[in-house]
């Protein structure tokens, strides 16, 4: 079932909008102030419903705090209604920006729209390589590479960013779901081990970029 956070601190707001996903078959958890918002963020959440009104500190704040260790789409729903405002909020990372009143069924539609587009399944531009979210599988030339879930899950931060470079940092905290599971060089472990499921399908195949001193990703162009 697909997650979503809300953190939104007004009753009447958040039980509109829990009733609203709930009924549509989403499963969603809610926090009433930044600090917890930030404490429930994880691998599981789909997408976050942000309210920049906060007691504690503003949606802005807490959205710098996310992207820290997430990726996960954010929607801003707030009651600021300016360009700038809206045009910041676009800058430091969300995917959507919703104004106060909103109609329910509107942000419905928005949040399956962005779903739509972080979760369906994504082909690289010379067809090779390919992921499918939904089965959570990798394919090469037509062939399903063998992974393990944290291989898989590293693959799949990959696809999201082509091109983008990870710091080993980054990619523990969005890929490692067990704390004990983390050693020193259990991400180059990890790409090591990708590395060679690629390799027992075309030898000299590498579509993953090693940036020295900084981390890993997905080349841009394969």
């Amino acid at each position: 079932m697909t997650k979503i956070l809300l953190i939104e601190d007004e009753p009447g707001i958040q039980e509109t909008i829990q009733i609203t996903l709930e009924s549509e078959g989403f499963l969603v958890s809610v926090a009433s102030t930044g600090k917890e918002g930030i404490q429930k963020i994880s691998n599981d959440i789909s997408l976050v419903v942000l309210d920049i009104g906060l007691p504690d500190q503003n949606g802005f704040e807490v959205l710098k705090e996310i992207r820290k260790s997430f990726q996960t789409p954010v929607i801003f729903l707030t009651a600021r209604n300016t360009e700038i405002d809206k045009v910041l909020g676009l800058e430091i990372g969300a995917d959507d920006y919703i104004v106060k009143p909103f109609s329910p069924r509107e942000l419905l539609a928005r949040i399956r729209a962005i779903l739509r587009r972080t979760t369906q399944t994504q082909t690289l531009e010379d067809h090779k390589l390919r992921i499918s979210l939904d089965k959570k599988l990798v394919y090469f030339n037509g062939k399903t590479l063998n992974l393990s879930p944290y291989e898989y899950k590293t693959m799949e931060l990959f696809f999201k960013w082509p091109g983008r470079i990870f710091t080993r940092e980054e990619i523990m905290d969005n890929v490692w779901t067990e704390p004990e599971d983390s050693f020193d060089r259990a991400v180059d472990t990890v790409i090591k081990n990708i590395r060679a499921r690629f390799k027992e399908i075309e030898n000299d195949f590498d579509p993953i970029e090693t940036r020295r001193g900084q981390g890993y990703g997905l080349k841009e162009k394969i």
